[in-house]
C-alpha cells in the first residue's frame, strides 16, 4: 500500500472515531432528518383546510339548500348558515369567517333559464389563502353543476366547458411536494453545516498544528474530511426516502440510480462549500454563521421549496441560479412524482457537477495555502 494510501486511511480512521465520538454529528445526520420530515409532513402543509365560511341562503328552495349542503359536507369548509349579507359582512369583517357565498332569493329561477350565479365574497388579507378558497369554492360549484346536467336538470349555460386534470400530483397534496423537497435541506445541513465546523474545530483544539507536521498533503485532506460526511449525508438521504415514501405514501416514480448520482452531486457540492468556509475561518462560531448564510437560508429561501421564485423580482431569481438547492429541489420533485425526465435531470446533473467542482477545488485550494501541495 502506498504512503499517500497509508496517510488516507489514518486520516479517515481518525474522521470515523472524531464523529462516532461527537453525538451532535450522528444526531445532525440521523435525527434531525426525522424531525424535519415529521414536522413538514404533519405540521406545515400548503392546502387549506376547515376554512370557516359564511354562506347566505336567501333563496330556501330545494335547489339552493342542495348546493349549500355541498360545502357542508366538503373537508375544506366549515360553514356557518346565515340570513342576511350584512351579517356576513360583519362576521368577515371580525375575522370569523374568510369567504361568504351568497345565493340571491331569485337562484332557483334563474338557474332554470340556465343564467344563476353564485357570488363569492373573501378576504384578501392573505392572497393566498384566497386563492386557495376561490378555487375549492369553484371546485364543489363545479361538481355540483356537472352532476345536476348528469342527471338533465337546469345548470348554467356556458360556452367554454373547462374540464380540469391534474398530473404529477393527483390528489393535491402538499406533503407530496413537501417531503422530496425537504431532502435538499436534509443534505444542506448535513453538507455544508457539519463541514463547516471539521477545520475550524481543528484548529480551535490544537489539532491542526499536528496535521501540519505530518507529511499528509492538501488532497489527502480534503479527501479525508469529505469521505465520512459524504457516507453520513448518504445515511440520512436513505433514511429520509424510505420514511417519505412508507409513512407520508409520498409516490417515487423515478430510479434509485439517478437519484444516488444526483444526490451524490449536491451533497459533493454542500460538502465543498462547507469545507472551503470551514478552511477560510478558524472560529466555529464564525463558521457556523457562514454556513447559515450561505447554505442553509439560500437553499430554503431561493430554492423554490415554499416559495414560487416565478413571482419573485428578476434580480432575486437570477441569484437563485447560483444556489445548488434551487437545482436539486427541482431534480428530487421530478424523480418522486414525474420519474426519469432527461430534459430536468440531465442539465440540472450537469450544473450540479460544475458547481460541486467548484466548491472542491476552492476547498482544495483554501487547504493548500496551509499544507504543502
Amino acid at each position: 500500500m502506498s504512503r499517500s494510501l497509508l496517510r488516507l486511511r489514518g486520516l479517515l480512521r481518525k474522521e470515523a472515531l472524531q464523529i462516532r465520538r461527537d453525538p451532535s454529528s450522528i444526531l445532525l445526520a440521523l435525527v434531525m432528518p426525522v424531525v424535519l420530515l415529521f414536522l413538514f409532513g404533519y405540521g406545515v402543509s400548503l392546502d387549506a383546510e376547515n376554512i370557516p365560511l359564511a354562506i347566505v341562503l336567501q333563496d330556501d328552495s330545494q335547489t339552493g339548500r342542495d348546493l349549500a349542503s355541498r360545502f357542508q359536507l366538503s373537508r375544506y369548509f366549515r360553514v356557518s348558515r346565515v340570513t342576511s349579507l350584512a351579517e356576513a359582512d360583519e362576521l368577515m369583517r371580525r375575522h370569523v369567517v374568510d369567504g361568504i357565498v351568497h345565493l340571491d332569493s331569485d337562484f332557483s329561477g334563474r338557474l332554470a333559464q340556465g343564467n344563476a350565479p353564485v357570488q363569492l365574497l373573501l378576504s384578501g388579507v392573505d392572497s393566498n389563502r384566497a386563492r386557495l378558497i376561490q378555487g375549492y369554492v369553484q371546485g364543489v360549484v363545479g361538481s355540483w353543476a356537472t352532476q345536476r346536467a348528469d342527471r338533465g336538470e337546469p345548470v348554467a349555460r356556458s360556452r367554454i366547458q373547462v374540464r380540469q386534470r391534474v398530473w404529477f400530483n393527483e390528489a393535491v397534496r402538499s406533503t407530496n411536494f413537501l417531503v422530496p423537497g425537504l431532502l435538499t435541506l436534509i443534505m444542506t445541513l448535513i453538507g455544508v453545516l457539519l463541514t463547516a465546523l471539521v477545520i475550524a474545530r481543528e484548529w480551535e483544539r490544537g489539532t491542526m498544528e499536528a496535521i501540519l507536521a505530518t507529511p499528509l498533503r492538501a488532497r489527502e485532506l480534503l479527501l479525508g474530511k469529505v469521505v465520512p460526511y459524504y457516507l453520513l449525508g448518504l445515511a440520512g438521504l436513505a433514511l429520509s426516502v424510505v420514511l417519505g415514501t412508507t409513512v407520508f405514501d409520498v409516490p417515487f416514480r423515478g430510479s434509485f440510480g439517478a437519484l444516488f448520482i444526483l444526490s451524490s452531486l449536491f451533497l459533493f457540492a454542500s460538502l465543498g462549500l462547507g469545507l472551503f468556509i470551514s478552511a477560510a475561518t478558524r472560529v466555529q462560531f464564525i463558521a457556523a454563521q457562514l454556513s447559515l448564510i450561505g447554505g442553509f437560508l439560500p437553499a430554503f429561501f431561493l430554492s423554490g421549496l415554499l416559495f414560487d421564485l416565478e413571482s419573485t423580482p428578476r434580480f432575486v431569481q437570477v441569484v437563485s441560479y447560483a444556489v445548488p438547492a434551487r437545482h436539486f429541489v427541482a431534480i428530487s420533485h421530478t424523480l418522486f412524482l414525474a420519474g426519469d425526465v432527461p430534459g430536468v435531470l440531465v442539465p440540472g446533473g450537469l450544473i450540479l457537477l460544475g458547481m460541486a467542482t467548484f466548491f472542491l477545488l476552492m476547498a482544495r485550494r483554501r487547504l493548500g495555502l496551509r499544507l504543502d501541495a
